[in-house]
């Protein structure tokens, strides 16, 4: 017989996808509307969710025994659905281990665990083998990763640490280490300025990055990265969520910008 919850809503992209590569998506009743991995889910699944709402009562119709979402953001819809009795996972794992850890315990929720395991080792296998070409570029970038622009937010822990495997180093490390975005903001934008980064990651959660608007903020045109043209948008999906997305086509956006860059003459 098939082992635990039966009836899952995914208020956000990473269990969706995790899930669909463990082949149980059939439990799966409802999910986010910023889903877009795998694109099936979007054409298959009911969107009942954005990020900081969700349509309660939609959700409720789809009588689930569990629902999955992630951080404090989401504390009120899960203090919502609680009180109506639904049993709800918060995961708030911010660290490329987080991630690996988060797909095995996912997997061993719907009984898939040792099948979670083996997903879990291959994108760690894949992420070690980006790290060992990395560690044979001819040089390291400085890298400032922003997550937003107003006001300015600079990249959170899983992002600063793929930074290092791809073989560039963050140049706020400090505030990757912070849990919540707004210990993250930057209240000195020429901050960037003074720590002069070679290569700027750009991943505006919800809207298309301007690099011509970073390249035009006051005293930026003395930056590398803008002065070399070196601004690059990594697409949310693949960065911001807090799964395999990260870990595999966002990780390789990252790496191949930063090796183009190392092996520039």
């Amino acid at each position: 017989m098939s082992r635990g919850p039966q009836r899952i809503v995914c208020l956000t992209e990473e269990p969706t996808e995790v899930l669909y590569a463990l082949g149980e998506q059939q439990r799966i009743v409802g999910i986010s509307g910023f889903t877009v991995r795998p694109a099936t889910a979007r054409r298959e699944k009911p969107k009942v969710s954005a990020f900081t709402s969700a349509k309660i009562g939609e959700i409720l119709k789809l009588r689930p025994d569990f629902v999955i979402g992630f951080s404090d953001i989401q504390a009120d819809i899960a203090a919502e659905l609680i009180r109506h009795g639904v049993e709800v996972w918060i995961s708030n794992h911010r660290s490329v281990d987080g991630i690996l850890d988060y797909v095995r315990r996912l997997g061993a929720l719907v009984g898939a665990g040792d099948r979670a395991q083996a997903y879990a080792d291959t994108l760690q296998q894949g992420l070690a083998a980006i790290e060992r070409e990395a560690a044979r570029l001819p040089r390291r970038p400085r890298v400032y990763f922003e997550e937003w622009d107003e006001p300015l937010i600079t990249g959170i822990r899983w992002v600063a640490e793929l930074v290092r495997i791809a073989g560039g180093d963050d140049i706020f490390p400090e505030r990757a280490a912070e849990p919540l975005a707004k210990q993250r903001i930057l209240e000195d934008p020429h901050e960037v300025v003074r720590r002069a980064p070679d290569i700027i990651f750009g991943s505006w959660c919800g809207k298309r990055f301007r690099p011509e608007k970073v390249a035009a903020r006051e005293g930026w045109a003395s930056i590398p990265a803008v002065r070399d043209g070196e601004l690059h948008e990594i697409k949310s999906p693949v960065i911001l969520q807090p799964g395999p997305a990260a870990l595999t086509d966002g990780m390789r956006e990252m790496a191949e910008r930063i090796r183009r860059w190392a092996e520039k003459a």
